[in-house]
């Protein structure tokens, strides 16, 4: 039996998994509990043994937490910030749609 995981958005409760599968798949689980906070109970013979989760961060994100960040983060080189100005200009080019009549 192939067990896929499914790409749903976290739900509150936690979703039972039983322990062959949660072995087999556990790279897709820790993904799953990253991306989306979901909550996993492995369960061995129907009974749940263990419980794979987010941890919970010790410090809250503040946007004071954001500028820290960026103050102490390292500085682009120009090269880099000029191929992020390059990007960000091309994708603000507006579009001009073309002439339906004109073909």
């Amino acid at each position: 039996m192939v067990y896929k995981i499914r790409r749903k958005k976290a739900r509150a409760a936690s979703e039972s998994i039983a322990a062959t599968d949660a072995a087999k798949n556990f790279g897709g689980l820790v993904d799953r509990v990253r991306e989306e906070g979901a909550t996993y109970v492995i369960e061995r013979h129907g009974r749940p043994v263990a419980q794979i989760g987010p941890v919970s961060s010790a410090e809250p994100k503040t946007l004071r937490n954001l500028v820290d960040m960026i103050r102490t983060s390292p500085r682009l080189d120009e090269e880099t910030l000029r191929y992020i100005e390059e990007g960000v200009a091309a994708s603000n080019r507006p579009e001009v749609p073309q002439n339906p009549w004109e073909r």
